[in-house]
């Protein structure tokens, strides 16, 4: 916000005054939260190490993520391997991934590391900006880099679980097998074909993608 001008530029009156010396652009004016001569409040909030000057919105400034932070700094904690001030609720809960804030939101595409708006942890430890992340899920529900599930899906598991029980398949693919990889757990499993969805064997997951692994006939097995 001030800055220090040529030391050499004069405040003459050609320049013309508008008020108070910190006006003068041609003067060398030292960062401070207010102005030595009229007392004039620049921001209710100024930081000395990034001169920056704000409205009162309980900032904090964080030295190991070396920008200012919207506050209360009592209600975040820095991460120091994802590089990051998270929410207190996620200390020790959270899936730790190193730097990942030094990477942009693969949503928008903009920078998380320096952004006013939330981070938002996914289970995988990936990050996404909190809005980015409410957009998500009204399309989908794995997250866009590695495909984990974004959140808690167990309940609709076992909702699909009824839904394939009561839809069988054509007697042509009552015993037809596919080779699977769980998004979610990383298992590959070989599972009964079932259009609505191929359940992970080894976690219960439906988030699975066929590998390219040849259909066979149970009775052929």
């Amino acid at each position: 916000m001030a800055a220090t001008a040529r030391e050499d530029g004069a405040c003459g009156e050609a320049q013309g005054r508008r008020g108070c010396e910190h006006y003068d652009r041609g003067c060398l004016l030292k960062a401070q939260q207010t102005c030595e001569e009229c007392s004039t409040l620049f921001g209710e909030y100024y930081c000395s190490i990034c001169h920056l000057f704000d409205k009162d919105k309980k900032q904090y400034h964080c030295e190991n993520c070396g920008i200012c932070r919207i506050g209360p700094k009592e209600d975040f904690f820095h991460c120091l391997k994802c590089n990051l001030c998270l929410a207190m609720n996620l200390q020790g809960k959270h899936k730790c991934i190193e730097n990942v804030s030094r990477q942009n939101c693969p949503i928008c595409l903009e920078d998380i590391h320096t952004s006013r708006v939330v981070a938002h942890v996914l289970p995988c430890g990936h990050l996404l900006h909190r809005t980015c992340y409410e957009e998500m899920l009204k399309e989908g529900y794995r997250c866009p880099l590695c495909m984990h599930s974004a959140l808690d899906m167990t309940r609709y598991w076992r909702q699909l679980d009824d839904e394939v029980a009561q839809t069988p398949m054509p007697s042509e693919y009552q015993n037809m097998t596919v080779d699977i990889l769980c998004n979610d757990c990383n298992g590959r499993s070989t599972v009964q074909f079932h259009i609505l969805g191929m359940k992970c064997n080894i976690c219960e997951s439906y988030n699975t993608a066929q590998t390219g692994g040849r259909r066979i006939s149970l009775d052929q097995q």
